[in-house]
């Protein structure tokens, strides 16, 4: 699965990253523990460019009759896309990347679980694949939210966690970004594990599962904490 992730590289690195050339978010600042429920950075593509903005962690779809449902649409099992109703729109027209530099998850069982930071071996900023939809409330407020896709273990994550985001190739984004593709048979491929040997893992502090904690001692490496 994925719960919680970081993206602490500049506003301006994030642009170039993704081509963007115009006004960026204000509020944009790095983040070393962002957690669900948040506004999260996410690029999606308007037709003729890409787009730089805010969603909401959780995804609410625009049918929901309370956008309580976000909560346990954190994620989307990249294998039941297309027979979740949830999701199965969202598949074919609203697609986003979710810039990141890394990932949390936690290895092991019960009380003894360790943080764990996973990253790129090149250490670059890397897009998670996900959806998103817009959802009006009763009062005519409109909420954009998102969701992660997860897919299989790599054979890296296996040992810590049974799930792990979808990574998309860089070379891939464009075409997950196409507004012009609905057929989802297309897009199918792109949902696979990352190859193991471009990532890497170390354990960090405990610390990371409060998420008022949101600092680079989240990412420092658990030996230099002791």
């Amino acid at each position: 699965m994925c719960g919680r992730y970081t993206i602490t590289v500049t506003i301006e690195e994030l642009m170039l990253r993704y081509d963007i050339y115009y006004k960026y978010p204000a509020r944009y600042s790095p983040k070393y523990n962002v957690a669900p429920g948040q506004q999260v950075m996410a690029i999606v593509h308007d037709g003729e460019k890409n787009k730089l903005g805010e969603l909401r962690w959780g995804l609410v779809p625009e049918w929901a009759k309370d956008e309580k449902l976000g909560y346990s649409m954190l994620n989307a099992r990249s294998e039941t896309l297309a027979d979740k109703p949830a999701f199965r729109k969202p598949f074919e027209r609203k697609r986003c990347l979710i810039p990141a530099d890394s990932f949390y998850d936690w290895k092991g069982t019960g009380k003894q679980k360790q943080p764990m930071r996973i990253m790129l071996r090149s250490k670059e900023v890397f897009s998670m694949a996900g959806l998103y939809d817009t959802w009006t409330s009763p009062d005519g407020t409109r909420i954009s939210t998102c969701t992660v896709i997860t897919t299989e273990a790599n054979e890296m994550m296996v040992d810590i966690h049974e799930r792990m985001p979808v990574i998309l190739p860089r070379e891939a984004e464009a075409l997950w970004l196409d507004r012009s593709i609905t057929n989802t048979d297309v897009l199918r491929p792109l949902l696979k594990p990352y190859p193991s040997d471009d990532m890497y893992a170390y354990p960090v502090s405990s610390r990371v599962g409060n998420v008022r904690n949101d600092d680079e001692l989240c990412i420092e490496p658990l030996s230099l904490l002791l």
